[in-house]
């Protein structure tokens, strides 16, 4: 049982894929990116490639980590088409599952994939690989220059851990079962052992470059249900792990950069809080501050974000803290301290449409590309369009976060 887990003890039919929602201003387009498909399709990353070219990875197979035969799939779309290729495999450790995909174009335009090999049929024992490639062109798989696995060696966290563990369980004043006991002392066990704190790091999100060419790639593990980036200054020749991000129940998060340097990472909830988390850097990601709650509801889903051409950040989520059954976009003009405009991509009475992944491409066009689960099976879904369509959505009255 990780920490997440322990905190959790206290505590209409869709739309058809190719009819664009009603919008009195802006636009919305969005297609199936496959026909619905009865094995399980997941967790997407979207990449523009120079040209306007879109390329969407995820993976699939008859189940996630306990299923041996799930691979990396891809499918691309030229630009001024809706047409996208027929699904291809693009990464498969044979005899092991291979799941959330990240994709990123960085600075040298080179395209950049990031999905997590299970070693043993359980998120904790996943190492994350990643590929690089400077030749994409042409109607097949990109040639891969360059392929490794990110090894990380984070400084010991078990003692900051367990003083931040304790500060947020101590109010509470819980008594614990024997089984219940057991369950945290094996997971205190696992805190203080250096095969737990180094094993089981994945991708969600993409990642972030900074002006110095630094990327970011912001990972998570399931063994604590906390986060962690991966740096590399050096264009992923050496990678090194910034401090975790210990909020217990906070994971898969996505950076968004202010004008100041301040990195914000937005997080899932995966405890009993029902928000999107959310925690600061001001070193460029090697040490973060407190993990806190913003306004924005959460409801145990995946979440992106972008920071667009205008200035203002946009984030895609479940706006619910039940189900995912409605996905919404938000917008905020002041860097994330209020996000006073919301539109849904989705909203209905059943199914689930989850784990998005956001960019804005060249010519201005917002892209999203999201797991998309009904009744008749599952595909990925993308939807493009602009912030005018966005701002005619909702408005909320502003909310004062200062603390």
């Amino acid at each position: 049982m990780n920490y997440g887990l322990l905190l959790l003890i206290l505590a209409a039919d869709p739309a058809a894929a190719n009819e664009p929602a009603p919008s009195d201003t802006g636009s919305l387009k969005s297609e199936l990116i496959f026909p619905l498909d009865a094995r399980h399709n997941h967790a997407p990353g979207i990449a523009e490639l120079p040209g306007g070219e879109l390329v969407v990875t995820w993976y699939r197979g008859s189940g996630e980590r306990t299923a041996d035969d799930v691979a990396v799939y891809v499918s691309r779309r030229k630009p001024g088409t809706d047409k996208w290729t027929d699904p291809a495999v693009i990464a498969d450790t044979p005899g092991f599952p291979d799941c959330n995909t990240a994709l990123f174009v960085d600075a040298e335009r080179r395209l950049w994939l990031f999905y997590p090999t299970i070693l043993a049929n359980s998120w904790e024992s996943c190492l994350t690989n990643f590929k690089v490639a400077r030749d994409y062109a042409g109607e097949g798989l990109p040639r891969w220059d360059r392929e490794a696995i990110i090894f990380l060696k984070p400084d010991d966290f078990a003692p900051a851990a367990e003083r931040e563990f304790e500060r947020q369980l101590g109010p509470l004043k819980l008594v614990l079962t024997d089984r219940q006991k057991a369950s945290f002392d094996e997971a205190r066990r696992k805190l203080g052992d250096k095969l737990y704190q180094r094993l089981g790091w994945q991708p969600r999100c993409k990642p972030i470059q900074l002006p110095s060419g630094r990327i970011i790639l912001p990972l998570y593990t399931d063994t604590f249900s906390i986060s962690l980036m991966a740096i590399t200054d050096d264009g992923g020749k050496t990678w090194h792990a910034s401090q975790p991000l210990l909020g217990f129940g906070n994971i898969q998060p996505t950076l968004l950069r202010r004008k100041d340097g301040t990195l914000v990472a937005y997080m899932r909830e995966n405890g009993p809080r029902g928000c999107v988390r959310v925690c600061e850097s001001k070193d460029d990601g090697e040490t973060w501050g407190e993990v806190k709650c913003t306004d924005l509801p959460n409801s145990g889903s995946g979440l992106d974000g972008v920071r667009l051409a205008s200035g203002k950040w946009l984030l895609v989520y479940n706006d619910t803290v039940r189900g995912r059954h409605q996905l919404a976009v938000s917008l905020s003009s002041d860097e994330g301290q209020t996000w006073p405009v919301t539109r849904h991509l989705e909203k209905h009475a059943s199914g689930q449409y989850h784990y998005p992944a956001v960019i804005q491409g060249a010519d201005g066009t917002i892209h999203c590309v999201y797991s998309y689960f009904v009744e008749g099976g599952k595909s990925m879904k993308h939807a493009a369009f602009d912030e005018a369509w966005i701002e005619a959505g909702q408005r909320s009255p502003p909310v004062d976060r200062a603390e």
